[in-house]
């Protein structure tokens, strides 16, 4: 069975990325550990996750171009001990989120179980851009990609 694209009409242009982007985090929702996102002042952001029972040694962070990976794992210190009942998870995780351009990871820190990631976001300023219109030629391969190459490695 096919399936279709969020970004099938013509009008989305470059955004297959983005999609790819979409399709790769659903595959990674999984539900633990919980986490919170909330807004922080006037550009900032922080991602709160619960891992308790995880020190900070068994927890890594990382930030591969705009993905912030958090990854957890615990060290089996557990094996002489009998547990009657165990309810708290102690596996391994990898929780995945997706940064927008811009968003900088200012700091993390450990505390009360709670493992918080401290993220800013810049200010959007809007970028306006004003198009120069040639008037060339209108006869037959006129405004191929070969021209439009050309002309966009003489502007830069």
């Amino acid at each position: 069975m096919s399936r279709v694209s969020m970004f099938n009409s013509p009008l989305l242009l470059g955004f297959d990325q983005l999609e790819r982007t979409l399709d790769r985090l659903a595959k990674n929702a999984e539900g633990y550990p919980p986490y919170n996102i909330e807004r922080i002042g006037e550009n900032g952001l922080r991602i709160t996750l619960a891992v308790a029972g995880f020190a900070t040694g068994d927890l890594a962070i990382e930030l591969v171009e705009n993905q912030l990976t958090v990854r957890g794992k615990q060290t089996d210190d557990d094996a002489d001990r009998v547990f009657l009942h165990r309810g708290i998870a102690a596996r391994q995780f990898q929780r995945a989120f997706m940064l927008a351009d811009g968003i900088e990871v200012i700091g993390a820190r450990l505390d009360n179980g709670l493992l918080l990631i401290d993220l800013l976001r810049p200010m959007a300023e809007p970028r306006i851009r004003t198009i120069h219109i040639d008037a060339g030629d209108t006869g037959p391969g006129a405004g191929n990609a070969i021209d439009i190459t050309a002309r966009r490695s003489q502007s830069r």
